[in-house]
């Protein structure tokens, strides 16, 4: 039998390429002579970088940056072997980064996003892929902006603050600083969502209660974004503010579209087709996924979506392992996927299941393939359903 393993991170416990090891681990369990090829992937979240560089060959780079809260601390990017660099804002800006108790979306900052992406351009990087995904912050990009030399001045000519809370502050705004080699470079953005800036579907009201908002705050955080966005479209002479993308990582996708041109992908399809996953597809008997969290959300522009539709076309069937399955699923069963289990299996903190979340995927995995021996006995003995 030959199966392809093709999951995304389950995030705050494995990257994709942990989880495929775990998921393989389950599968020798039951069938140890399969053929089975690991094909980790990002959707341009947390875990995205890691799946290029490692799969497509490259090194790292190590830089000290600026936290969402503004503190100093270790990033990472990626350089491929051409040369072009994937840089991942959730090195420098990522919710992980920060301890849920000290979250803080008025005032977290993109700006060691920008720090990362100035030191690219630092060693040469003019092909430059940036994964938006998993950030803790709401700032419409602005901090970014700032790292690369543009101005976001006040009333009274000063700079504005960090945060989503500043920007209404914003009175005046000049490019004239802005870093000349981003005009020199090609920028391409992964993106894991589709949301627009601003409104009930936008960054503030969709994102920014995970990133610590309250409903008074995003309220806030909306219109603040709304002022800004007058302000940008104004000076640029474009609508961008309903684009899908440009409410990814709390606006960044906006100030990307904005000032420096970037063409928004869907990160997933991107990464499946440098992959070739389709060629993968094809050879495979059983496709397998997952992601940290299963729900109605896995439909829309995640791994898992993705997997399904390019295995859809193949006939190919497929099966999801998440860490916890979460609400109504069965639009999932009927949108293709052929089974979903999760690997946590009884009544358990979210730190239990974190910390054992290695153990619990392979398990599940086990557990599944199982199942599917068990089908395949039957057939071999003809029985009918």
């Amino acid at each position: 039998m030959n199966i392809l393993i093709a999951p995304d991170s389950f995030k705050g416990s494995l990257t994709s390429l942990e989880a495929s090891a775990k998921i393989e681990a389950g599968v020798r369990k039951v069938f140890a002579k399969a053929n089975i090829v690991c094909a980790p992937i990002g959707d341009g979240g947390e875990g995205t970088m890691d799946t290029l560089v490692q799969t497509l060959g490259g090194r790292y780079h190590e830089i000290e940056v600026h936290n969402p809260n503004g503190q100093l601390i270790v990033a990472r990017f990626g350089e491929l072997r051409n040369g072009s660099v994937i840089i991942e804002m959730a090195e420098s800006s990522g919710l992980t980064l920060i301890d849920p108790d000290e979250l803080d979306v008025m005032h977290a900052t993109s700006y060691g996003f920008g720090e990362l992406i100035k030191n690219a351009l630092d060693i040469g990087a003019r092909d430059i892929f940036l994964c938006i995904g998993g950030s803790a912050t709401n700032d419409g990009g602005v901090g970014m902006l700032q790292a690369l030399g543009v101005s976001f001045r006040d009333n009274f000519g000063n700079e504005i603050p960090f945060g989503g809370g500043s920007l209404n502050l914003i009175t005046s705004i000049s490019t004239d600083g802005l870093d000349p080699r981003i005009s020199k470079s090609r920028i391409k953005v992964l993106c894991d969502v589709n949301n627009p800036l601003i409104g009930e579907n936008g960054a503030s009201f969709v994102y920014g209660p995970q990133k610590g908002a309250s409903n008074e705050q995003a309220v806030i955080l909306d219109e603040n974004l709304n002022r800004y966005a007058d302000i940008v479209e104004g000076k640029i002479h474009k609508k961008i503010r309903s684009h899908p993308g440009s409410g990814a990582a709390g606006g960044v996708g906006f100030a990307l579209l904005g000032f420096f041109n970037a063409e928004l992908l869907i990160g997933v399809e991107f990464v499946m087709d440098i992959l070739e996953i389709d060629k993968l597809i094809k050879w495979a008997d059983l496709v397998v996924t997952g992601e940290g969290r299963i729900d109605r959300q896995s439909l829309f522009g995640k791994v898992i979506a993705g997997v399904r539709s390019r295995s859809k076309k193949y006939n190919k069937p497929v099966i999801a392992l998440g860490g916890a399955i979460s609400g109504d699923v069965e639009p999932l069963y009927k949108s293709g996927i052929s089974s979903i289990e999760s690997s946590v299996c009884r009544p358990m903190t979210l730190e239990d299941a974190c910390t054992h979340a290695g153990e619990y995927l392979e398990n599940a995995s086990e557990r599944i393939m199982r199942t599917i021996n068990v089908g395949i006995e039957l057939g071999k003995k003809n029985v009918k359903c």
